[in-house]
C-alpha cells in the first residue's frame, strides 16, 4: 500500500477504496474511480474519475499482493475495507523501521502524496501532466505538491553555465528553407 501511496500518489480514501476491477493489467494503469472516506463512498476529489500509469514496480507489487478476499486491493483478512483509522499505525511502524522521521509533527499517508507529486517535479515532468495524474482542478494546486529539493534548484542554475549550443548560419538556414519551397 505504501508503494502504491509514493508511485501512484492516491489520496487516502482513494486507496481504501481502489478495487482489483481498478486495474489494467495490460496497459499498466490503474483507475480512481471511487474514494471511501469515513465510510461513505463517492467519486474521488474534483468529482471525476482519472486515469493512473504505473511504474513496473507498482505492477510487480501488486501482483504479487493479489489476492481472492475481496474487491478491495487494501483490505483485512477478511476481505472487509480498511478504515483511515486502522491505517496511521502500520504507517508510523513502516516509517519507524525505515528511520524516517520529520521535525515537527507526524508524517501521514497525504504526506507520500506530495512526495509523489514532488518526485514527478524534481524528474522534470511537465507539470500538465503532475495534474493530470494527480487528478488536480487547477495548476495552482498541483504547485502546491511539487516541492523542489534544494540540489534540484541547485541543478536548475547550473545550466546557466552549461555552454549554448552553437549558433546556426542564419543565411544557411533561409536557403535550406527556401530550397525545400516548390
Amino acid at each position: 500500500m505504501l508503494l502504491v501511496a509514493l508511485k501512484a500518489g492516491l489520496r487516502l480514501g482513494e486507496l481504501i477504496g481502489l478495487q482489483w476491477a481498478d486495474l489494467d493489467w495490460q496497459r499498466s494503469t490503474l483507475h480512481v474511480r471511487r474514494t471511501i472516506w469515513r465510510g461513505v463512498e463517492g467519486l474521488p476529489k474534483g468529482g471525476r474519475e482519472r486515469a493512473v500509469e504505473l511504474p513496473a514496480s507498482v505492477v510487480d507489487a501488486l501482483k504479487a499482493h493479489r489476492h481472492l478476499r475481496g474487491l478491495f486491493v487494501f483490505c483485512h483478512e477478511d476481505g472487509q475495507q480498511l478504515t483511515e483509522g486502522t491505517l496511521k499505525a502500520p504507517l508510523r511502524r513502516a516509517l519507524r523501521a525505515a528511520g524516517i522521521t520529520r521535525e515537527q509533527g507526524q508524517i501521514g499517508w497525504h504526506d507520500l502524496r506530495h512526495t509523489y507529486g514532488s518526485h514527478l517535479a524534481m524528474k522534470g515532468v511537465p507539470l500538465k501532466v503532475i495534474q493530470e495524474l494527480m487528478g488536480h482542478a487547477t495548476i495552482e494546486m498541483t504547485m502546491r505538491y511539487a516541492h523542489l529539493s534544494p540540489e534540484t534548484r541547485k541543478q536548475a542554475v547550473a545550466v546557466l553555465d552549461a555552454p549554448f549550443a552553437p549558433a546556426r548560419d542564419i543565411d544557411a538556414t533561409r536557403l535550406e528553407g527556401a530550397a525545400n519551397q516548390p
